[in-house]
């Protein structure tokens, strides 16, 4: 059985150009539609679909809430480390740089040297000034020890003196009385010698005696007349004796009292020893300071690492308010992750972390806190904020976690790089 379906010819369109003639109908015959003999239509599953996939993404969601329980993350954090900065101790001029720019150095290596020169005569000065000091030092010591020496000697020869002249004192005394009493016997003697005398004269003129009695009459009265004289003389020369002798006795205890002030004499020796031994000491220091000024002129690296921000270069002046470069050392870094205020809650040292290094796409680093920060950055800043002056703003602030790596696992992680950090909480 077939078909025949007729085309229509499509209306006309009344217009003013001329009527062309119009085409036959065309025929055209169309197989007869035949139902095909197989199996039954299958039952719709577009619903069962729907329902697995509302299942599914339920189970994720679900999944993904209890994976974010007990961790909190951030993607502020970053890598840091030590950065020393290398700077001059003494200024001066620049005579060699011996690093380069990224170039790895030891603790202890002379990075860069300065002229040396002006400090090597003040060296030399501060080390003359200690020989003179020294000098002075140990001629107050000889003085000392001669001035304590000496100072007991005159003690004693004065008190020997003293007694000497106390000694001469009283022989005078003793003389000048033996010289009166001599005086005294000259005095009765030519008394006698006189009556002799003149009873001699007597008999003489009477004829009882004879001359040559009477001659030595006169001879024993003149005798007895020296005598007399003789004893006076002893008599004013013990007496000037005496006076010799007290203004000797004054002299040996004005001796006394000086060496009597030998204490004081030996203090103040001992206080130019003092005084000179400062004076080492003194210079001593000025020889340390000068030989640290020299050691000065070798700059050396106080840190190990890689050194960065070079920007010496010789026959420059330095001073020491200007850095000459930075090290930064890479085996000592560590990580500071800002948390928000709103996930420190359940935050607290030694818990595990787990860190992504942006450098290292596909490298996972363990860690632990080590520490958090005793205030927010905000509030540390070159500008804190003041929420008091009436334009407040509240915003949620972030606090610096310190996060120390358990292994680097052979990483170099320089500090400024950017990580993501993610706290287990529970």
């Amino acid at each position: 059985m077939s078909a025949v379906q007729t085309l229509e010819p499509l209306p006309r369109i009344i217009d003013s150009r001329p009527e062309r003639p119009v085409p036959a109908p065309i025929e055209i015959s169309l197989p007869e539609p035949t139902t095909p003999e197989g199996p039954k239509p299958k039952r719709r599953r577009a619903p069962y679909v729907l329902g697995a996939l509302v299942l599914a993404a339920a189970a994720g969601g679900g999944a993904l809430y209890m994976s974010k329980q007990g961790k909190e993350s951030t993607d502020n954090a970053q890598i840091e480390g030590h950065v020393s900065n290398v700077a001059a101790r003494v200024p001066g001029q620049v005579v060699r740089v011996l690093v380069k720019d990224n170039q790895q150095v030891q603790a202890g290596d002379v990075l860069v040297e300065l002229d040396d020169r002006d400090l090597a005569a003040r060296l030399a000065a501060a080390r003359a000034d200690l020989a003179a000091a020294e000098a002075s030092q140990r001629a107050a010591a000889t003085q000392l020890a001669l001035t304590e020496k000496q100072a007991h000697a005159n003690l004693t020869i004065a008190r020997g003196g003293v007694a000497q002249a106390a000694a001469v004192s009283g022989t005078t005394e003793a003389q000048i009385d033996q010289a009166r009493a001599d005086v005294t016997a000259a005095l009765s003697r030519q008394s006698l010698a006189r009556i002799e005398l003149a009873r001699t004269e007597r008999l003489v003129a009477a004829g009882a005696v004879a001359q040559a009695e009477l001659d030595a009459r006169r001879a024993a009265a003149d005798q007895a007349d020296a005598a007399v004289t003789q004893a006076q003389a002893r008599v004013t020369s013990a007496e000037a004796s005496r006076s010799n002798s007290s203004g000797t006795v004054e002299a040996a205890r004005g001796r006394l009292l000086s060496a009597q002030s030998a204490p004081e004499q030996v203090a103040s020796a001992r206080a130019q020893q003092e005084l000179a031994t400062a004076k080492v000491a003194q210079a001593r220091a000025a020889v340390d300071a000068a030989e640290l000024a020299i050691s000065y002129t070798k700059i050396r690296a106080e840190i190990s690492g890689t050194v960065a921000r070079r920007t010496v270069e010789p026959g420059q002046l330095v001073s020491p308010e200007r850095p000459l470069m930075a090290i930064v050392g890479l085996d000592d870094t560590w990580v500071v992750a800002n948390f928000k205020e709103t996930q420190l809650a359940d935050m607290h040292p030694g818990q595990k972390t787990e860190i992504a290094i942006d450098t290292f796409d596909h490298v996972a680093l363990t860690g632990h806190i080590e520490s958090l920060a005793a205030g927010t950055g905000s509030r540390f800043s070159l500008l804190p904020p003041d929420n008091a002056s009436g334009n407040f703003t509240k915003v949620t602030q972030r606090v610096p976690v310190l996060i120390r790596l358990d292994d680097r696992r052979g990483l170099t992680l320089r500090p400024g790089m950017s990580a993501e950090v993610t706290v287990f909480t529970r």
